[in-house]
């Protein structure tokens, strides 16, 4: 049987981050859900290493903390919104994981992330990440609010330097039914402002 090459988004994503992030280091996963990424990166950080797994829905953390199971002692688990990291986490970070949309299973699919947090989020994480270091979003558009966010998110990368990060866009084009993509930021300089996000406008 021939190697797959060409990964879905989640994989690739996964692949992104077991590349860059190193053991001991702090990371964030600023969508626990049902923690899937949260224990990927607990186990990419080893025993000396620290996750802050963020989610405004209790159901999720306690959903992450059953799947994290005795490795939730490297974990943090925060039921705030991912737009306040910065009161949580005053430390370099290796790498840093977005899953957008709704909470996988849950009975409200109401209950989203939103572009004006998701944007605060990623900027801010962009000053704290370590040179060399990624921030991977899955953006999922198929739901209600997905466009809006897809397209915020979409205009606030194109405004970074691509002297201070490179990003990308990974999908695959011949899947159905509004499959995710993925954006993918590495910091390839030290700065401490990449764009003034005041000056956005989110919908």
């Amino acid at each position: 049987m021939s190697k797959i090459r060409l990964h879905r988004v989640l994989p690739f994503s996964k692949r992104l981050i077991s590349e860059t992030v190193l053991s001991g280091e702090t990371v964030v996963d600023a969508t626990a859900g049902n923690g899937n990424d949260t224990l990927f990166l607990a186990e990419q950080v080893g025993a000396a290493g620290k996750v802050f797994a963020f989610d405004i829905q209790e159901a999720a953390l306690v959903a992450t903390a059953e799947r994290l199971g005795e490795l939730t002692v490297r974990t943090t688990l925060i039921l705030d919104s991912h737009a306040n990291v910065d009161q949580y986490v005053n430390e370099p970070i290796g790498g840093a994981m977005f899953n957008l949309g709704y909470l996988p299973y849950a009975d409200d699919k109401t209950i989203v992330t939103k572009p004006d947090s998701t944007i605060t989020a990623i900027h801010k994480l962009l000053g704290m990440l370590k040179k060399g270091g990624i921030i991977t979003i899955s953006v999922y558009d198929g739901h209600e609010g997905g466009k809006e966010e897809r397209d915020a998110l979409l205009e606030y990368v194109k405004t970074l330097h691509q002297a201070d990060v490179h990003v990308i866009r990974y999908e695959l084009l011949n899947q159905r039914n509004n499959p995710p993509f993925l954006i993918a930021i590495e910091k390839v300089r030290d700065f401490v402002e990449v764009v003034q996000i005041s000056n956005l406008e989110f919908k």
